[in-house]
């Protein structure tokens, strides 16, 4: 019964979320047309004193491009090195020599992201800035690659574990054939894991879409569309954070904005996890 009532809870939680989203987002959107939200270039809803729906623009694609952007270089760091990792620890480290590795390498995961933000700022910008220039201190590229680093041990452990789950029988039919430890690994073992990989990637895609502490310290807090990494850019966390922080007035237009793009947030949240699954199962494999 207290298992039953604890999963239930979690869906009571996601519809809570949902019912608290809906109504401010509705009235939202009885304001902003819907067309002009999501593919509107230009958004100024946390600039200035005026709340007017008049005077603001309401086109939420440059908090979009931001939050993919840093996400894609957060993927670019944190998925060769949490592959690498997981094979290291899964088919080479010693039982040994996994037992230590392992629990450091998680000690990244709790780190709080604040501290992450901070490194980002002050200590990556300026290593950057001798390789690229930055037209400010905020931009995409250092958060970017620091929350790559924080991603890495859900990537690491998550694979490990699918890698580790592989029967060792199919590992020894691919040695008596002749193939070495690296062949087994990336033809056999990897393959086999790979629903498990997929959903330990797109985990960390989620958590990169969701991160709001070092976007918010290192990424900037004005939203205007670009592309290039060298440039700052507010993400939809970032606004989220600096608006629910108190300066935007209940009832008022970008105090409804706040709900708009968290529902677009949520629905993007969950298109991602909705393609984890139906990858999942494509890929999954029972032995």
């Amino acid at each position: 019964m207290l298992l039953i009532a604890a999963a239930w809870a979690s869906v009571a939680v996601t519809i809570g979320i949902v019912v608290s989203l809906l109504a401010p987002t509705v009235t939202f959107f009885t304001h902003v047309g819907l067309g002009d939200f999501l593919f509107g270039t230009e958004w100024t809803g946390g600039f200035g004193d005026k709340f007017t729906w008049d005077d603001k623009s309401w086109g939420v694609l440059p908090l979009v491009v931001a939050t993919f952007i840093i996400t894609a270089i957060a993927l670019l760091v944190a998925v060769p090195l949490g592959l690498g990792a997981a094979i290291y620890l899964s088919e080479y480290a010693s039982e040994r020599v996994r037992k230590v590795l392992k629990p450091v390498l998680e000690v990244l995961a709790g780190i709080p992201t604040v501290v992450y933000g901070f490194m980002a700022l002050t200590v990556f910008t300026p290593i950057l800035a001798n390789l690229v220039q930055f037209n400010t201190i905020h931009n995409m590229l250092s958060p970017g690659i620091v929350m790559g680093f924080m991603i890495v041990p859900t990537v690491a452990s998550l694979s490990q574990d699918a890698m580790s789950a592989v029967p060792l029988a199919l590992r020894q039919g691919s040695y008596a054939l002749g193939a070495n430890r690296m062949k087994t690994t990336l033809r056999v073992v990897f393959p086999a894991a790979l629903s498990g990989i997929v959903a330990a990637i797109v985990l960390g895609i989620s958590r990169a879409v969701g991160e709001t502490m070092i976007v918010t310290i290192a990424a900037g807090s004005r939203a205007h569309l670009t592309f290039d990494p060298r440039e700052g850019s507010q993400t939809m966390t970032g606004f989220i954070a600096q608006i629910a922080s108190g300066d935007a007035p209940q009832g008022s237009p970008v105090y409804y904005s706040l709900f708009a793009v968290g529902a677009l947030l949520f629905a993007i949240t969950l298109l991602i996890n909705l393609v984890s699954i139906r990858l999942v199962r494509k890929y999954r494999q029972a032995y």
